[in-house]
C-alpha cells in the first residue's frame, strides 16, 4: 500500500519535550538529532566591585557540594565552575532551547539569596560564550593581562567537574580547545615576557613604602598560588625571612622548605604577627583573619615602623578598616588595578595578537562542532552507499559468469567511481546542512537522513542519560 505525501507539519520531525529539544521520525530507527547550547553566567572584577562579588566566592572546600548541585539541575547536561579572586562563573551545556536558571543555581550554591544587580553579571551563549572561556584561560580577561595563575585556576576548576561527573563530550570539548588556545597565545606573542604580575604589584608597593627591601620580613597567610608566587618574588627582590602560617601546618612547613622559609600553625598569628613588615594573605577563610584590633597591637609593638598587608583572598582576611590606622597600608585585590596599570602598555599591546589567536580558535573550534553534528550521518550514507553497491555487484557477477580478476577489478572500479561521484553532491550539501544556524540544523539534518532511508548504526549512549543514572527516552 503506498505511503500517503508527508509534510513538514505532519512527519512529527520535532518534538518538545520538558528539557529537550528531540528531533526525529516515526519509524523506528530513525536518526536522531539533539543540539546542545552552551550558556555562561560571571561576575567578575570588569563587572562588579570587590563588595558584591566577595559573597559569592565559592572556595576549594565548597566546591564539590556546588557542582553536585548543578548536577541535580534539570536543564543542565553538562558543567564547571570557575571562582577565583577575581571572578566567578558558571558555564553549562543544556540541550537546544532550553535555557538553564543559572542565577537560581548561584543564589543557592552561595547561599545568597539576593544576588548583586543584574547589571553586575555577564550571561553568553554559545560562541560567545566560547570566546569568553578562551580569553579568560588566555589570561586576556585578566586583572593583570598575561598572568599565568589562571589557567592553572582553570585547569583544577575543570578537573573538579570531572570529578564531579559533569564534564561531558561539550565540556572537555571546550575546555581542551581553551587550554590550546591558552598556549598559542602564551608561546606567539610577547604577552608574558614583561614581569607584570600581581608579585609585581607587591613589589612596587612594598618599594613605595620601604624604599630598600633589604632585611624585611614577610609574613605569608595560606598557600595560594598567587600568594606564593607574591611572597616568593619579595624575597628574591631583597626581603631576607619569610613566615609561613598555614591552618594545616604539613602545608605550610611543605611550602616554607621550597622558599627557604618558617613554618608556623596559623594560631601563632597573633603572636608573630608583629614581626612582618609585609603580610600577604591568600586563604579561604570565611571571616577575616586579621582584624582592626589585631593589627593595632601589631604597630604598637612595632614602634612606628609601618606594614603592607597585600590582601588577596575573596572574602578578604584582612578587616577593611585596618586601613584607618596610622602606619597600616592595605590594598585588596581590587587596588592591584591601579597599582599594575602602568606596567600593561605593553603587553596590551601584545593582547592585540593574543585576540587574533583567540577568533581564529573559535571559529576552528566552531566549525568543528559543526562538523561533529553530521559525522554520523555522512558515514551512515557512505556506508548505504557501499552496501548498495556491493550488493549489486554480487547479483550481477551471477549472470556475467567466469571473469578473469582483471575483469572483476575494472568492473569494481568502475562501480566504486560511480558511486562516489554519485554522492558527491549529496554529501556536500549535507555538509552545508551543518553550517545552517543551530535551530534549524536539527531539521535539515532530519529530512536528510530521511530521504536516503538512513537508520541509525547503533543505539547511542546518551550523556545526559549517564549523568542522570538513568535511560532518557526517545519518542
Amino acid at each position: 500500500m503506498a505511503r500517503p505525501p508527508v509534510g513538514v507539519s505532519d512527519a512529527g520531525v520535532l518534538r518538545h519535550r520538558p528539557g529537550r529539544l528531540v528531533c526525529q521520525w516515526h519509524e523506528p530507527g530513525a536518526f536522531p538529532f539533539s543540539a546542545m547550547s552552551l550558556h555562561l553566567l560571571g561576575i567578575s572584577h570588569h563587572t562588579a566591585p570587590l563588595e558584591q562579588r566577595e559573597p559569592l566566592a565559592l572556595p576549594a572546600s565548597a566546591l564539590p557540594a556546588a557542582l553536585e548541585l548543578l548536577a541535580a539541575q534539570p536543564e543542565v547536561c553538562e558543567g564547571m565552575l570557575l571562582s577565583t579572586c577575581n571572578r566567578v562563573e558558571v558555564l553549562v551545556a543544556a540541550e537546544e532551547g532550553v535555557a538553564p536558571d543559572l542565577f537560581a543555581f548561584l543564589a543557592a550554591a552561595t547561599g545568597q539569596p539576593r544576588l548583586p544587580q543584574v547589571q553586575h553579571f555577564y550571561q553568553l551563549q554559545n560562541a560567545a560564550a566560547i570566546r569568553h572561556v578562551f580569553r579568560v584561560a588566555a589570561s586576556l580577561d585578566s586583572l593583570v593581562v598575561g598572568e599565568p595563575q589562571i589557567l592553572g585556576q582553570f585547569k583544577q576548576a575543570f578537573a573538579a567537574a570531572q570529578a564531579a561527573g559533569l564534564a561531558g563530550s561539550e565540556i572537555e570539548a571546550v575546555a581542551a580547545r581553551a587550554f590550546h588556545a591558552a598556549k598559542r597565545v602564551r608561546t606567539e606573542t610577547a604577552i608574558a615576557a614583561q614581569p607584570v604580575s600581581v608579585s609585581q604589584a607587591a613589589v612596587d608597593l612594598a618599594r613605595q613604602i620601604f624604599g630598600d627591601l633589604s632585611h624585611k620580613t614577610v609574613l605569608l597567610l595560606g598557600a595560594g598560588l598567587i600568594g606564593t608566587a607574591a611572597a616568593r618574588y619579595l624575597l628574591a627582590q631583597g626581603a631576607t625571612r619569610l613566615l609561613v602560617l598555614n591552618r594545616t601546618f604539613a602545608h605550610a612547613r611543605e611550602l616554607a622548605e621550597k622558599c627557604s622559609g618558617e613554618a608556623h600553625p596559623l594560631e601563632r598569628l597573633a603572636e608573630l604577627g608583629e614581626l612582618a613588615d609585609v603580610v600577604i594573605s591568600c586563604t579561604g577563610a570565611p571571616q577575616p583573619l586579621v582584624t582592626r584590633a589585631d593589627a593595632a597591637r601589631f604597630l604598637a609593638r612595632r614602634h612606628g615602623r609601618p606594614m603592607l598587608f597585600l590582601d588577596l583572598a575573596v572574602p578578604r582576611d584582612i578587616e577593611p578598616s585596618v586601613h584607618q590606622l596610622e602606619n597600616a597600608f592595605v590594598y585588596n585585590v581590587d587596588d592591584l588595578d591601579q597599582v599594575v596599570s602602568t606596567h600593561l602598555h605593553e603587553r596590551r599591546q601584545e593582547a592585540a595578537l593574543g585576540e587574533a589567536i583567540i577568533e581564529e580558535e573559535v571559529q576552528t573550534y566552531l566549525q568543528r562542532r559543526q562538523a561533529q553534528d553530521v559525522t554520523p550521518l555522512l558515514r551512515a550514507l557512505q556506508d548505504r552507499a557501499e552496501a548498495l553497491r556491493a550488493a549489486e555487484w554480487e547479483r550481477s557477477r551471477k549472470r556475467l559468469g567466469l571473469l578473469s580478476p582483471e575483469q572483476a577489478d575494472a568492473i569494481e572500479a568502475l562501480t566504486r567511481s560511480l558511486m562516489n561521484k554519485w554522492l558527491h553532491e549529496p554529501l556536500v550539501q549535507v555538509k552545508e546542512a551543518a553550517q545552517a544556524p543551530a535551530a534549524e540544523r536539527p531539521l535539515l539534518l532530519a529530512w536528510a537522513a530521511r530521504l536516503f532511508g538512513l537508520r541509525q548504526p547503533a543505539a547511542r549512549e546518551d550523556a545526559r542519560s549517564a549523568k542522570a543514572g538513568q535511560p532518557v527516552g526517545r519518542e
